[in-house]
């Protein structure tokens, strides 16, 4: 499990590092080599670190190490085979996280950040519908038996399609610059993380790295089921060169029509249960 450990975030930022360059490669541009974002890490990890005369410091490097803390916790929630509630406990705890990290600083652009993050959680809160579909299919939230469930039925992709879209939506949603990128937003800078330098903004591209990693691995075991680690990491590289794709062709929104492409999504998601548990 240590070496899982070891090795996800260097995953994790060469899957970044793979998103930008297949993003940069559907727009006829060159981009920047796959492990750009490891290089960017590790300079990060070597310059000065300091604080801003305005953070509240306590926050500011607290938030840094919760970030990477939580992840690290999904991480092991899914290794194990943990429940799929914690898991998502976690995702919206994140939410939270953001909230700190951008309101930390004292910045008004990384508070901008901080903000969009809230109300980005508006919208994603209901995704706990996505928990209610498969636990209508399987009868349980633990990963272990969603996937021994998959091993005798078949995947939970075709039978819980409108759960799938719906969780891979919110995979979009966290994804740089994709059409939901709201909280990392050009206009404001960096978004949340724009205050962050040095050590403190390696340790959150580490801790996004872990995420990514995770929600990829989730939505493969959730709704695919278990794969050899060869082909889980095959598989985890096509959801995301999928998610590139749309990262490259869709522009991207602004907040609140952000929120309400999302809205409308859950909505669909939960009168789509509604007709199951009716038909039921």
């Amino acid at each position: 499990m240590i070496g899982y450990l070891i090795a996800t975030p260097f995953i994790g930022l060469l899957f970044m590092g793979i998103h930008r360059k297949a993003i940069a490669r559907i727009q006829g541009r060159p981009g920047p080599p796959i492990w750009q974002e490891i290089l960017h890490t590790l300079k990060f990890s070597f310059k000065e670190t300091w604080i801003p005369r305005t953070a509240s410091k306590v926050l500011y490097i607290g938030i840094v190490f919760i970030a990477i803390a939580i992840w690290v916790g999904a991480l092991y929630i899914v290794m194990l085979g943990g429940s799929l509630l914690l898991l998502f406990g976690v995702y919206m705890l994140h939410k939270m996280v953001e909230h700190g990290v951008g309101l930390s600083p004292g910045s008004p652009y990384s508070k901008f950040g901080g903000v969009r993050s809230v109300i980005s959680a508006s919208s994603e809160i209901p995704l706990f519908a996505v928990i209610a579909g498969i636990y209508f299919f399987t009868g349980s939230l633990m990963i272990s038996d969603i996937i021994q469930y998959q091993a005798v039925h078949g995947p939970l992709l075709f039978s819980l399609l409108p759960a799938a879209i719906a969780m891979y939506i919110v995979i979009l949603s966290k994804m740089h610059y994709g059409p939901f990128s709201i909280v990392e937003a050009k206009e404001i800078v960096s978004g949340y993380k724009t205050e962050h330098f040095g050590a403190w903004r390696a340790g959150l591209e580490i801790s996004d790295a872990i995420k990514t990693v995770v929600l990829l691995m989730t939505f493969i075991l959730v709704f695919w089921g278990a794969m050899s680690p060869v082909m889980l990491f095959i598989a985890m590289l096509i959801v995301l060169i999928s998610l590139s794709f749309v990262c490259a062709v869709t522009p991207m929104l602004g907040p609140y029509d952000s929120v309400t492409v999302q809205l409308v999504t859950i909505v669909i998601l939960v009168a789509w249960m509604a007709l199951l548990a009716v038909i039921a």
